[in-house]
Order: structure tokens, then C-alpha cells, then sequence
């Protein structure tokens, strides 16, 4: 287990390109350049990533009744 006291290490790779860098240095933590950020940014917008969703029994109404 980690103490977190312990400060986060300053290099590490960058979650985009995989490209070890320092965040000390960045100018777009946790990324390791403003190119890695738009690129992580675009893939939110286009839905590349998402959270899982559990459907929920109990609802009454379906999400497309919900729209009419």
C-alpha cells in the first residue's frame, strides 16, 4: 500500500502517447503536451470513452417515453 503522505512522482507517461514525462515541466498535466490534451478532450466529445451505466429495474418509463 502507498503512504499518502508520500508526494505523486514527478515523471510518468503520459496516458495518451504513452511518453514519459515530467510533470514539473508540462504545461498540460496529466498530459504530456496541449496536443495529448485536445486529443484526450476529442475522444470525450466523440464518445470514445464513457462510464457504465446499470440499468435500473424500479423505472417506471423507458428513456424514448420520456422524449414524446
Amino acid at each position: 500500500m502507498t503512504d499518502p503522505a508520500q508526494p505523486a512522482p514527478a515523471e510518468r507517461n503520459c496516458p495518451v502517447c504513452g511518453r514519459l514525462f515530467s510533470l514539473t515541466t508540462t504545461e498540460a498535466p496529466p498530459f504530456c503536451s496541449q496536443r495529448c490534451k485536445l486529443i484526450d478532450l476529442g475522444r470525450w466529445l466523440d464518445e470514445g470513452y464513457g462510464l457504465p451505466a446499470v440499468p435500473d429495474p424500479d423505472a417506471d418509463e423507458e428513456p424514448e417515453d420520456l422524449l414524446s
